[in-house]
């Protein structure tokens, strides 16, 4: 029995691989040269570039089962407990730390002593919390509230809902607090911050991306006798199934389409399309990187959080990235980044030098090597209420066509562990399909 995949991805990858442990035989086309999909590095000026920042968490148990699988999770360091410092231009930097207690108390010493809100919002924020702690993501009718509706109503000022919520919610779904969509903003914070006490802990990639996903990823596959076709356009799908690549048909008894959904939408034939077809509602939301190389060491945190700033995350490269003469390498990572997305590189760096030199007083004697910019312009589907209702199952109409992906519906946000997810979804139906199959 053959499977063909098309898309490269974590989502493509991880059905590969899934089903190859099922000695199922797997072509994995990829119209790109390399496999990692929106996780990937490449070279400037000696550095080794991601293309954007990731990290995951201690929750997101099947990325780490593929890392595992690709044995590359010795290449991500993890926290040994939840701890985020949070700049703040003109005052001390606050934290957040997780004490030594059980779930769901072990953030709330950390939100007591949180300096950036007074202690009303505090008190506001805690119930909040466990207001937020009774929802259940499930339920429908969350999709269609954004959560600073939902959080405002709840007490959570605008700055609450920025210098708090935005920190976990922002940051996740790719989407400002009061855009976001409700259902999948109660499952960030449910299974991160009020699961495990240990569910948050974050953990940053050691090596770069290219290292840690598509080149592994390329042996392992290799390796278990399957085939990679890299910088192979894919021209349709039809229902036999069969894929055109190059020109040429591609029969198999069963298509993963591991594609973001315009591609799919695009390439499926009709009769695996759902009707309404609703998956343009899905749109994208971008993500914008600031890289910035300083001439000498400026923050001595791995990665800081920052509030009353445009900067949001920022991110300590130099070793990952391999720079060598004493300087510091730093990446501003910023998420729902509409309004950055078509600034000029040197309007960029006129905007977010000053504000890191602001937040990190270091930077202020440094000098600047250099600045760079990477962008993606479709880095996630639009997360606002409403986006829950496009989202599509693995199966399609069609028999032996399926979809993979971290748009479709995986109860995740659109992130590496809901991309992984929705591979192990399709690899699990497919071979449900190839029963059926070798049954007749």
């Amino acid at each position: 029995m053959s499977v063909v995949i098309v898309g490269g991805g974590l989502a493509g990858i991880s059905a590969a691989i899934a089903l190859q442990e099922s000695d199922v035989q797997v072509t994995l086309v990829e119209a790109r040269p390399w496999l990692g999909g929106a996780t990937h590095s490449f070279h400037r000026d000696g550095l080794s570039v991601d293309n954007g920042q990731h990290v995951s968490l201690r929750c997101c148990t099947a990325y780490q089962g593929l890392l595992r699988r690709l044995r590359t999770d010795r290449f991500v360091d993890v926290q040994d407990r939840f701890d985020v410092t949070v700049l703040r231009p003109g005052a001390a930097p606050a934290r957040l730390r997780r004490a030594p207690l059980p779930s769901p108390l072990h953030l709330l010493p950390a939100l007591a002593r949180y300096a950036p809100l007074s202690m009303g919002d505090r008190l506001r924020a805690a119930r909040a919390s466990a207001a937020l702690r009774r929802l259940d993501p499930r339920d429908a009718a969350l999709d269609e509230i954004s959560a600073g509706t939902w959080l405002a109503g709840r007490g959570q000022r605008p700055w609450a809902r920025e210098a708090l919520w935005g920190l976990f919610i922002t940051a996740a779904l790719n989407a400002e607090v009061d855009d976001a969509a409700l259902g999948l903003s109660a499952m960030v914070c449910r299974r991160a911050l009020f699961g495990r006490a240990d569910a948050a802990d974050i953990g940053v990639p050691a090596v770069p991306l290219a290292e840690l996903h598509g080149g592994p990823a390329l042996r392992r596959i290799e390796e278990a006798g399957g085939t990679v076709r890299l910088k192979a356009k894919v021209e349709a799908v039809t229902t036999d199934p069969k894929v055109v690549v190059d020109g040429t048909p591609m029969a198999a008894d069963a298509v993963v389409m591991a594609v973001p959904h315009e591609a799919a939408a695009r390439l499926l034939p009709a009769e695996a399309l759902p009707d309404p077809l609703r998956w343009h509602e899905l749109d994208a939301s971008p993500i914008v990187n600031v890289h910035v190389v300083f001439d000498r060491p400026v923050m001595d945190l791995p990665f800081a959080a920052a509030v009353g700033s445009p900067v949001q995350w920022v991110f300590d490269r130099t070793a990952v990235s391999g720079l060598d003469g004493g300087g510091q390498y730093l990446a501003v990572s910023l998420s729902a980044a509409d309004r950055w997305i078509d600034v000029p590189t040197a309007d960029l760096r006129a905007r977010f030098v000053p504000e890191l030199r602001r937040l990190l007083p270091a930077a202020r004697r440094a000098g600047v090597r250099d600045v760079f910019v990477t962008r993606e312009r479709r880095a996630t589907f639009r997360q606002r209420p409403g986006s829950g209702a496009a989202r599509p199952g693995a199966a399609t109409r069609a028999p032996g066509l399926f979809l993979a992906g971290a748009w479709t519906d995986t109860g995740w946000p659109d992130t590496m562990e809901g991309a992984v997810r929705s591979g192990l979804t399709a690899a699990r139906l497919v071979r449900r399909h190839l029963e059926g199959v070798r049954d007749r």
